[in-house]
């Protein structure tokens, strides 16, 4: 193609149309994840306030690892996309702009 690619062309891609798709399903996995783990902790507070008060060691109870947990799992699910982002579709967009021409 010479130069510029029109929208209705770009649309119909199945590049285009790959990318798209990718990035749709790894951000609703992703969102789907820490919504759950979100809303777990919050569940368990609301419905489980014994539990997470249990003692493990001194004035450690079992929810300051759980929270600490969901803390860092937030940061992982981050990294995890982070990573695809790095490795795959910015691959993806790169080969989409060179047909383009942008």
């Amino acid at each position: 193609m010479n130069g510029k690619m029109k929208k209705e062309d770009l649309l119909k891609d199945p590049d285009f149309k790959k990318l798209v798709a990718q990035k749709d399903s790894i951000s609703w996995m992703l969102t789907v994840m820490e919504l759950v783990l979100y809303f777990g902790f919050i569940g368990l507070i609301a419905f489980s306030k014994p539990f997470l008060g249990m003692k493990i060691s001194g004035a450690i109870t079992v929810g300051i690892p759980i929270a600490v947990g969901t803390i860092v799992l937030s940061w992982v699910l981050t990294g995890v996309y982070i990573w695809w982002a790095n490795s795959r579709y910015d691959d993806m967009v790169q080969k989409i702009k060179d047909k383009v021409g942008g």
